[in-house]
C-alpha cells in the first residue's frame, strides 16, 4: 500500500474511532432504525446527482446496498444502542477474520504465514486492549453486531470484484434502497417519531450529520476506492486500528480509565498492522491497479 493510500486508512479509521462515540451519543436520544434511516436519508440528499442505473452490474450493487445499508447498519445500529460503545468496537473486528476467510474462499486470494500472523496479533491485540467477561452482560447487542460483522463481510467481498462503478455512484445506491428499508422499520417497530425529531438537542444531530457525512462519504467510500486497489486480507485487517481511535476517545473525552491492559493491547495490535502492510515475499504477487479513476 502506497504511503498517501496507508495514510488516508489512518484517517478512515480515525474518524470510525470517534463515530461509535458520536452515534452512542445520538442514540441515547434516536431510536436505531429511525437514526439509521436519517443518516441515509441525509446521503440520499448530498448524492442523489450520482444515481445511475449501473447495466449488467444492478444485481451486485443491490447485494451491496442491502448489506453495507438496511441489513448491516440495521443489525449494527441495533446492537450499539444495546450495548456499551467500546463492546461494539471488539465485536465489530470480528469482520477482519470473516473477510480473510471469505477472501480465500469466494476470490482465491492466497494469504501466506506472514499477513496471517500480522491478522492474528492485530486482532488479539484489540482482545487484549478491550475484552472483558462483563461485556456477556451485553449478549443481545453482541449478537447483533457479530450479525452486522458477518454482513458486512460478505459486502466486502462483491466491493472487491464489482467493477467500473464510481464509489459515490455505489454510495448513493446504498443510501437510497438503506434509506426507505430503514425509515419504513421505524414507522413499523418505534413510536413518537415527531416528538423525538422536535424535541432533539443540537448534540445530537451532531452524531447523525458526523456519522452521515463523515463516516459515510469519506469512510465507506474511502474503503470501497481502497478495495478497488488492495486485497480483501490486506485492507480489512488495517481497520483493526478503529478500536484504538475509540479507546483513545473514550479515555480522552469520556474520561475512561486508561489501563495497562490497553496499553499492552495497543501496542500488539499496532504491531499487526505493521505486519500485514509490509510488502510480502515475491512469490506473493502484489495487486496491481488497474483502474484509470
Amino acid at each position: 500500500m502506497t504511503r498517501e493510500h496507508a495514510a488516508f486508512m489512518v484517517l478512515i479509521n480515525l474518524i470510525w474511532g470517534f463515530a461509535l462515540v458520536a452515534g452512542k451519543v445520538s442514540l441515547e436520544h434516536f431510536p436505531p432504525f429511525l437514526f439509521a434511516g436519517i443518516r441515509f436519508a441525509l446521503i440520499v440528499l448530498v448524492l442523489f446527482p450520482f444515481l445511475r442505473i449501473l447495466k449488467g452490474r444492478m444485481r451486485d450493487v443491490i447485494i451491496i446496498s442491502l448489506c453495507a445499508g438496511p441489513l448491516g447498519f440495521g443489525f449494527f445500529f441495533l446492537g450499539l444502542a444495546a450495548a456499551d460503545a467500546s463492546v461494539v468496537a471488539i465485536v465489530t473486528q470480528l469482520a477482519v477474520p470473516i473477510s480473510a476467510v471469505m477472501s480465500v474462499l469466494f476470490l482465491k486470494e492466497q494469504i501466506y504465514w506472514r499477513r496471517w500472523l500480522g491478522i492474528s496479533l492485530a486482532f488479539a491485540g484489540v482482545m487484549i486492549m478491550s475484552f472483558d467477561p462483563a461485556v456477556f452482560s451485553f449478549l443481545t447487542g453482541i449478537l447483533l453486531v457479530a450479525a452486522s460483522a458477518f454482513v458486512g463481510s460478505i459486502g466486502t467481498i462483491f466491493q472487491r470484484q464489482i467493477k467500473d462503478v464510481g464509489v459515490f455512484e455505489l454510495q448513493a445506491w446504498v443510501a437510497v434502497i438503506a434509506a426507505p428499508f430503514l425509515l419504513g422499520a421505524s414507522f413499523a417497530f418505534e413510536s413518537n417519531h415527531l416528538e423525538i425529531i422536535e424535541s432533539a438537542s443540537l448534540l445530537a444531530w451532531s452524531g447523525i450529520f458526523y456519522v452521515a457525512f463523515a463516516s459515510s462519504l469519506v469512510g465507506h467510500a474511502g474503503i470501497y476506492y481502497l478495495l478497488q486497489r488492495y486485497e480483501v486480507s490486506q485492507t480489512a485487517p488495517l481497520t483493526l486500528l478503529a478500536p484504538l481511535f475509540t479507546v483513545f476517545f473514550g479515555v480522552t473525552l469520556l474520561g475512561d480509565e486508561l489501563t495497562i491492559r490497553m496499553v499492552i493491547g495497543g501496542l500488539v495490535s499496532l504491531v499487526g498492522v505493521l505486519i500485514v502492510n509490509i510488502r510480502q515475499a515475491r512469490k506473493e504477487e502484489p495487486f496491481v491497479d488497474v483502474d484509470p479513476r
